[in-house]
């Protein structure tokens, strides 16, 4: 036991360093997430039936396969036929940011939807044009909106980002999973991770609860 507890003592700053992967991981893939699935919720909603067909091929695809897969698809398959030398950190933003951005997108479908139709109207009627309109009138809106839904899509992107140690980043499960291999003591390892990885939810969620407080739109009951 005090062995296994002077080994778990040790590797705490080795793993500690591996938050900075993880985090930028989920910053990255979350920022991605926001600017393409604010498009594709645009694109859904106002868009052509044509538009809103392949807008909705590309959530399905991208939310029915499995994560390791879609890193194997990419990382190795497709990066490497099309000659795109990338590293497994930038590799793997670029897929958790794509399956982030079919599952926001529908975060801000809802929101979108959830406004009144006849903001939209008026502002024709005053002389916008809709891109306008969308931009200035229905997507701040909507953004504020989906708040509470990024609280959920964070907790889910962290979590997604324990599986990119199989391309080779080196984040937080990839790290314990070194110093387990090579000490054998795993319980101690997996469970600090699992508790680094509940302390990087719980400040992230709570972080994006005060953003939800703050930017609540007065009198708006959904």
């Amino acid at each position: 036991m005090i062995e296994s507890l002077v080994i778990l003592y040790g590797a705490l700053p080795y793993l500690f360093r591996g938050v900075l992967v993880t985090v930028s991981l989920v910053v990255g893939a979350m920022g991605l997430g926001l600017l393409s699935g604010i498009a594709l919720a645009v694109g859904q909603v106002y868009g052509t039936p044509w538009t809103r067909r392949l807008i909705g091929f590309y959530v399905w695809f991208f939310r029915g396969v499995p994560l390791i897969v879609l890193l194997f698809l990419f990382y190795f398959g497709l990066f490497t036929m099309l000659g795109i030398n990338l590293s497994a950190f930038t590799a793997s933003i670029i897929v958790l940011g794509l399956i982030s951005a079919a599952y926001q997108s529908q975060i801000f479908r809802g929101a979108i939807l959830s406004l009144p139709t006849g903001q939209l109207k008026a502002a024709r009627a005053l002389g916008m044009s809709d891109s306008r309109a969308i931009i200035s009138i229905i997507l701040p809106q909507a953004l504020r909106l989906s708040v509470p839904g990024w609280s959920n899509e964070y907790s889910i992107v962290l979590k997604d980002s324990a599986v990119t140690y199989a391309v080779g980043v080196t984040e937080v499960m990839a790290r314990a999973h070194f110093v387990a291999s090579r000490t054998y003591e795993h319980l101690p390892l997996y469970f600090a991770a699992g508790v680094i990885f509940l302390m990087l939810t719980f400040l992230g969620t709570k972080g994006l609860r005060l953003l939800e407080d703050r930017v609540r739109i007065p009198g708006y009951v959904r």
